[in-house]
């Protein structure tokens, strides 16, 4: 007997309730919603609280139950993880994430950091080592700091290096902005309360909470089954894109953690152990508004069957980044964005089996979107093209 054929629409079913879109799926808390989606993208501040109201069952409370699970519980960590992005993530996934993907991102940023630094003629490294050491000593006494308030207790850190010399995109970096970097992708620092609202980008910064030092191959394993119980299944090349470990990486991972073989349309997939049943209800019709670098949007390399190819171009920017994007039962449908005057706008581009009922549920959500924006205005941190048209930027 072959594989269990698991077809589009037992995955967009899949997506709906797993990643608690669907009616009945959403949360009353910002933590399930993390925990369902193992990590929301934190690049863009906005796309936290909007990815977390999307899911809630009463999204009006998202940017309060987000700041409070964030800043005050501290149940929610922003930290770098996967393909060296910042996401947020549930409190008891740090030290799994660092083990699994951090520790190899840090030593590569490291050596960057160095080699750049000996390029441009700067102080070596047991220089930048007393920095780091003053750094720390600084925020442990602050509690939290922004750059600039480190800056003046540790002078040193506005000391400036040219790099990428002779290139078109050459600049100058201060050692602040790339130690503080580097510090949080060595998991040694963690970012706090930004200066602002809830959208602001401009972090403090804390010395991280201690966390078990975990091995790296049970460290994968466990990141592997987490994200497959929640984004299941997956392709080798999905679960590739999604770590950005090597490919034997995710082979041993699978094997480690006794992940099952499905069939699906593009080939051959990977689910839990056990989680080959069928969607037993599939669930009610549902539709949502998620905002750019969702990461139901962004979860996997493949995106065929929840996002036709013909949509990519206006909904993509140059670097592959997603904008804001309606969803109808499971698949993007189009996009959505935000005017000056605080208008919620979209445009429906695939209206195969969008009738009245999914106008109505998108004129809803959209509603429910402009009751929690109020007087905020959200910008995408990467603009894409229909985003920007919808919003009259163009």
């Amino acid at each position: 007997m072959g594989n269990r054929h698991i077809d589009v629409t037992e995955r967009r079913a899949r997506l709906g309730l797993r990643h608690r879109l669907a009616t009945g799926a959403r949360a009353a808390r910002a933590e399930e919603v993390a925990d369902s989606l193992v990590a929301l993208h934190g690049s863009d501040p906005a796309t936290v609280h909007l990815g977390v109201a999307a899911r809630l069952a009463d999204p009006a409370e998202a940017v309060a139950v987000t700041e409070r699970a964030l800043y005050e519980d501290r149940t929610l960590v922003r930290m770098h993880g996967m393909r060296h992005t910042v996401f947020v993530f549930p409190a008891e996934l740090t030290a799994v994430v660092h083990a699994s993907t951090g520790i190899a991102v840090a030593a590569r940023a490291r050596a960057a950091l160095l080699k750049d630094m000996a390029k441009a003629g700067a102080p070596d490294a047991a220089w930048l080592e007393d920095v780091e050491k003053s750094l720390l000593a600084a925020l442990a006494r602050r509690g939290q700091a922004t750059a600039a308030e480190l800056t003046r207790d540790e002078p040193r850190l506005r000391e400036q290096f040219a790099h990428s010399a002779g290139k078109s995109y050459e600049g100058v970096h201060t050692v602040s902005s790339r130690l503080l970097r580097l510090l949080g992708v060595e998991g040694k620092v963690v970012r706090g309360r930004p200066v602002g609202s809830w959208i602001s980008s401009q972090f403090r910064w804390a010395v991280a909470p201690p966390h078990p030092e975990l091995d790296v191959a049970d460290a994968q394993r466990e990141l592997l089954r987490r994200w497959l119980a929640a984004c299941g299944p997956a392709t080798e090349a999905d679960l590739k894109w999604w770590t950005g470990w090597r490919v034997t990486e995710v082979r041993r991972a699978l094997t480690a953690m006794g992940a099952q073989e499905v069939s699906l349309d593009e080939g051959t997939g990977y689910v839990v152990d056990g989680d080959t049943d069928p969607v037993a209800v599939p669930p009610e019709p549902w539709a949502a508004l998620l905002p750019g670098l969702d990461p139901t949007a962004m979860g996997w390399q493949g995106r065929d069957w929840y996002l036709a190819p013909e949509l990519r171009p206006a909904l993509f920017d140059r670097s592959g980044n997603i904008g804001p994007t309606v969803w109808w039962n499971g698949r993007v449908i189009g996009a959505w964005a935000q005017r000056p005057d605080g208008e919620i706008v979209w445009r429906i581009l695939d209206r195969d089996g969008v009738g009245r009922e999914a106008e109505t549920a998108v004129a809803e959500r959209a509603e429910a979107l402009s009751a929690l924006l109020g007087p905020t205005r959200v910008t995408p941190r990467f603009r894409t093209p229909l985003e920007k048209e919808l919003a009259g930027a163009v």
